[in-house]
């Protein structure tokens, strides 16, 4: 089973805008989160983690690309800017990660 054509381009499309630091828009602005990567890149995989948990898709393709990227884009902001209030606040289900399939880690 591969992963939907859809999503696998929803989630190019994060990554190149996550690796040019222009997630989130003006939510953003002015914030240079690649630079923290160098020293703590444990919030970048946290933000795929809160991408992916909302990315929702259907037959016609990914249904709430930027509703997804302005929840990663408030994950960065609020890791950058800690006097920043995530709003509505983040949910334990928006952050938890999921693991590899240990019996197809190695194929």
């Amino acid at each position: 089973m591969k992963v939907d054509k859809y999503v696998k381009g929803a989630v190019r499309q994060f990554a190149y805008w996550f690796a040019h630091g222009t997630i989130g828009g003006n939510l953003l602005s002015g914030i240079d989160y690649l630079e923290d990567i160098q020293e703590e890149s444990s919030f970048a995989e946290a933000a795929f983690i809160v991408f992916m948990n909302h990315l929702k898709y259907d037959e016609t393709g990914v249904t709430n690309y930027k509703e997804a990227e302005f929840r990663a884009a408030q994950y960065v902001r609020s890791y950058c800017d800690p006097s920043y209030t995530v709003e509505p606040p983040f949910e334990p289900w928006e952050t938890e990660g999921d693991p590899v399939s240990s019996e197809n880690w190695n194929r």
